[in-house]
């Protein structure tokens, strides 16, 4: 099967979450297994302290109660301080800095996901108005509680003035923000695209979940025969995405929208399925050559139980596939970019994560979901995001051979 797409590579990432800044702090709790999830405690996520405490674990990011440096002072709030701690590391903003010297700013778009973007700080505003004070006024405001609010800051940090979009649609958020980028380089609209995604705990997330009971009082058991629900996280990370070839490519992606149920996926995956086929399809390859999979798995009962149907409807019994939400938690709109990071690391050093947490893992799923890391050749890697309304993304990552050389058995 050829391939329908240009090569493009990822030229830098970097990503936090719950594991720690970067990504050696992902690629050693992937080696060891290591949890960053705890129980939800009386800190406060914004400026205020939480109106009540749910018993549940969360996927909380350490360093997140320092504003902004002076400069960035306006755009203060806990979404942006995640993605500025984001941006601090693993040299990223030193990569963008080539890249806006090699293409020119207006050539190197941004292209983010959020489910809640500032949200948060919008909570704090309505807080503040109950409390007897009145709404923050001025533009600086104006611009802070806005869903564009992560793309403006985060241009403005990155110096950029390309093409710029916000891309929410729930949990596939930062995933389908590799598609719009792929676009915009194909459509010869941008030279290099910032891609990526930032979503934070807040009180609408937090109860949010908790009314429409699927948020867990224990830590998540993706697959888990006894799994009780998600553990909600926070995380932002970033990815440069340029033309060509390299190390690291995105061979194909897929995309679809069930338009099933508000909340439930469809009971038979199609939605999810169609994604799926559309990514092997433009990546010029088979369901038998993905040699690990980030599998979406929330542990909710029902999203698992589809999700893991496909998987044993579809890929192959060398497929590595596990969750990391044991680890991180759940990260709604950051989801995408985080499983592609870990997708990103594998290609890179072969070491595939576990699904923590999990250790009976429904008897129906075959025995295909991986419990534990491990370390193989990793050739292609798939990245797994569904979300509410049935919006749904799969992305394939490659090596750089992967996309153009076919071997045996592989496409």
């Amino acid at each position: 099967m050829p391939s329908s797409l240009t090569p493009n590579h990822v030229s830098a990432i970097t990503v936090t979450s719950a594991l720690g800044p970067g990504l050696r702090a992902l690629a050693e709790a992937t080696r060891t297994g290591r949890s960053g999830l705890r129980p939800l405690d009386e800190r406060p996520l914004g400026q205020h302290p939480p109106l009540a405490l749910l018993p549940t674990w969360v996927g909380r990011v350490d360093g997140l109660d320092t504003p902004l440096p002076e400069n960035w002072r306006a755009w203060d709030c806990r979404n942006h301080r995640l993605a500025w701690q984001a941006l601090q590391a693993d040299g990223f903003m030193d990569a963008v800095r080539v890249a806006v010297e090699r293409h020119g700013p207006d050539r190197v778009a941004l292209v983010l996901g959020t489910s809640t973007s500032s949200i948060g700080a919008t909570e704090d505003a309505y807080r503040d108005l109950a409390q007897g004070a009145a709404f923050p006024s001025g533009e600086a405001a104006s611009r802070l509680y806005s869903l564009h609010a992560l793309v403006q800051f985060v241009q403005a940090a990155l110096g950029l003035c390309g093409v710029a979009q916000t891309v929410s649609t729930a949990c596939t958020s930062s995933a389908k923000a590799f598609c719009t980028a792929e676009r915009l380089l194909r459509l010869d609209l941008a030279d290099a695209v910032v891609v990526g995604g930032a979503d934070s705990l807040c009180g609408s997330v937090l109860f949010g979940f908790h009314a429409l009971q699927l948020v867990s009082p224990e830590p998540c058991r993706p697959f888990d025969r006894r799994r009780q629900g998600i553990n909600l996280g926070e995380a932002a990370g970033f990815a440069l995405l340029e033309r060509g070839p390299g190390p690291l490519q995105l061979l194909g992606w897929g995309e679809s929208s069930d338009a099933h149920h508000m909340s439930a996926p469809h009971p038979q995956g199609l939605g999810a399925e169609q994604a799926l086929d559309q990514a092997l399809s433009s990546a010029g390859l088979g369901a038998e050559a993905i040699d690990f999979a980030h599998l979406h798995g929330t542990a909710t009962p029902q999203n698992d139980e589809v999700e893991a149907a496909m998987l044993l409807r579809r890929f192959s019994e060398h497929t590595h596939a596990a969750s990391t939400k044991g680890m991180t938690g759940h990260t709604l709109g950051a989801a995408g970019i985080l499983g592609s990071a870990f997708c990103l690391q594998a290609l890179q050093s072969g070491w595939m994560p576990g699904t923590a947490q999990t250790s009976e893992p429904e008897p129906a799923f075959g025995g295909r979901i991986a419990l534990t890391p491990r370390q193989a050749e990793v050739r292609v890697a798939a990245c797994h995001a569904f979300g509410f309304g049935g919006t749904n993304c799969v992305l394939l990552w490659g090596r750089g051979t992967a996309g153009t050389e076919r071997e045996a058995g592989h496409g």
